[in-house]
């Protein structure tokens, strides 16, 4: 039993040595611990939160108590077909994912200028599983809120670290 315990501990080191990180943490400094999200959907908000808890960080209720507040606008997503089948059924879909972007400090001091983010994915619609494709859907939207999110943490990084505007 003691062995096995042992045996536990050093995997626990080893796999912390080596850098491993759990998937989708970031590693943030000190301004991005706490940050606030200001005119978010609903779907945004949750991958916000579900990134900062991921990388050790929160959102701020508030915007006294951000380190960075984060203004969305113009978020929208779109559907389009781009490929039809010979009964006149949609076989392939593109989604579009598009927000504008702001960074301020808590007492609403810009850090960066707006900028967009623009997420576009592919997929085919296969008629015969027409309730897998909808889960499909879902999920690829859900990871093209992922991959904003990420972006605007990233952009919000560089900035911070190199105090440029």
């Amino acid at each position: 039993m003691l062995t096995k315990k042992a045996a536990i501990l050093v995997m626990a080191l080893l796999l912390s040595a080596c850098g491993y990180h759990l998937r989708g943490a970031l590693d943030l400094p000190a301004n991005l611990k706490n940050v606030y999200v200001e005119g978010a959907s609903g779907a945004l908000h949750e991958q916000f939160k579900q990134i900062m808890k991921s990388s050790s960080s929160q959102l701020a209720d508030s915007r006294k108590g951000a380190g960075i507040v984060v203004k969305i606008f113009n978020e929208d997503f779109s559907r389009r077909v781009l490929s039809l089948s010979t009964r006149g059924k949609s076989n392939e879909f593109e989604l579009n994912y598009r927000l504008d972007y702001e960074l301020a400090n808590a007492d609403d001091a810009p850090l960066m200028e707006r900028q967009s983010v623009d997420v576009r994915r592919e997929y085919y619609n296969d008629q015969q599983f027409m309730i897998a494709k909808d889960q499909e859907e879902a999920v690829i939207r859900n990871e093209m809120y992922q991959q904003a999110v990420q972006t605007i943490v990233n952009r919000a990084r560089v900035v911070l670290e190199t105090g440029a505007k």
